[in-house]
């Protein structure tokens, strides 16, 4: 999505925020909000998400990206994450919230195509919606929902 970004090869530093190479670029971006997942969700994610909030950054975590060995350390996680002010959010939700509105310029277009390769469900909707429009039809129950 992103082929110029650049990569920070971290020498060990387990909290990504504790490099310095990663700090200067997301300063470098003049940016305060930040859309992060981790590999991990009560080390990668968390240690990074409690840093940049401390730092002052308004953070979204997409809880989708991250994975732990539990329900109950996956919950911990989220929790302290939430308790600092981190935003736990979908990939739906994120995609969404950065587009704001399906008409505008980076909108359906450019975003559906995106979707149906990662998000395949949501391809699947808007294919039945679309179906459904160039026929001009609607299956039992459907009249209900619109």
């Amino acid at each position: 999505m992103y082929p110029d970004a650049p990569l920070v090869k971290r020498q060990g530093e387990v909290d990504a925020w504790d490099n310095a190479d990663f700090r200067a670029a997301v300063r470098a971006t003049n940016k305060t909000q930040v859309v992060m997942a981790g590999i991990v969700t009560d080390v990668c994610t968390t240690f990074l998400a409690l840093s940049l909030r401390a730092e002052g950054y308004s953070v979204w975590a997409n809880v989708e990206a991250s994975g732990t060995t539990t329900a109950l350390i996956r919950d911990v996680s989220n929790s302290r994450m939430q308790a600092a002010g981190v935003q736990l959010v979908s990939l739906f939700s994120i995609v969404c919230d950065l587009m704001r509105d399906w008409r505008a310029k980076i909108g359906s277009e450019q975003v559906l195509p995106w979707l149906d390769q990662y998000y395949p469900v949501y391809g699947d909707l808007a294919r039945a919606h679309a179906g459904a429009v160039e026929n001009g039809t609607i299956i039992p129950g459907e009249a209900g929902l619109i």
